[in-house]
C-alpha cells in the first residue's frame, strides 16, 4: 500500500489561541515613564484587516544590550499554565494577537542602539512567517532605508500618533505593501 504525501500547511490560523499569552504586548515594566506604545494593523492585498494574524517584536533594551530577561513565557508552578510576564524585567519581546478589527499594540520602551523594532508576522495564508522592521524615526544613515526608493521607504516608517505612540500597519501584499525581509 503507498499513501499520498502529507500537503503542506500555512502557518495559521491555529496560533489565534495556542501562542499569544497574558499580556503579550506589555514588554516595558508596569509603570515605566519612558513607556511608548507601538501599534497598527494587519492587512491582506485586498485591503481589508486580517483579524486573525500573530505579531511579534524583538528589541534591544534602551541601553542596547540585546540578552534581555528571561521570562516573558513564564509558568504556573502548580498549574503549568502560561501566567506571562512578571511586570517589572524587560526582556525585549512581545507577541500579540490582532483582535477582530485587524488591530494588534505592544507598549515598550524606546530601543538602544537602533532607531527600529524587528517585527515578525504570522497570518493565514503565510507559508512562512514574514520578518519586517519598523522605524521609529526615518534614519537618514541606515542602509535599509538608503537602499529603498521613497514610496517602499514608507512602508517601514512609523507615523507619530498622541505623546509617545507610534502607527506601523502591516500590508501583506498589494498597493503599499510593507516591505518585508529575507533571513538566511
Amino acid at each position: 500500500m503507498s499513501y499520498a504525501p502529507t500537503p503542506s500547511q500555512t502557518v495559521g490560523p491555529f496560533y489565534g489561541y495556542a501562542l499569544p499569552f497574558p499580556r503579550g504586548g506589555e514588554v516595558a515594566p508596569t509603570g515605566h515613564p519612558d513607556t511608548i506604545t507601538l501599534h497598527g494593523y494587519v492587512y491582506d492585498g485586498a485591503g481589508n484587516p486580517v483579524p486573525d494574524a500573530l505579531v511579534e517584536t524583538w528589541q534591544p533594551a534602551p541601553d542596547g544590550s540585546r540578552a534581555g530577561a528571561p521570562g516573558s513565557l513564564r509558568h504556573d508552578p502548580v498549574t503549568g499554565e502560561v501566567i506571562g510576564r512578571d511586570g517589572v524585567a524587560f526582556t525585549g519581546f512581545g507577541r500579540v494577537p490582532t483582535d477582530a478589527d485587524g488591530h494588534w499594540a505592544v507598549r515598550t520602551l524606546p530601543p538602544g542602539g537602533v532607531s527600529y523594532i524587528a517585527v515578525a508576522v504570522f497570518a493565514r495564508g503565510l507559508l512562512h512567517h514574514l520578518y519586517t522592521r519598523a522605524y521609529l524615526v526615518d534614519e537618514p544613515g541606515d542602509a535599509l532605508l538608503g537602499a529603498l526608493d521613497p514610496a517602499r521607504r514608507a512602508t517601514l516608517v512609523t507615523r507619530p500618533e498622541a505623546d509617545r505612540t507610534y502607527r506601523f500597519d502591516i500590508r501583506l501584499q498589494g498597493e503599499g505593501e510593507t516591505v518585508f525581509l529575507e533571513f538566511q
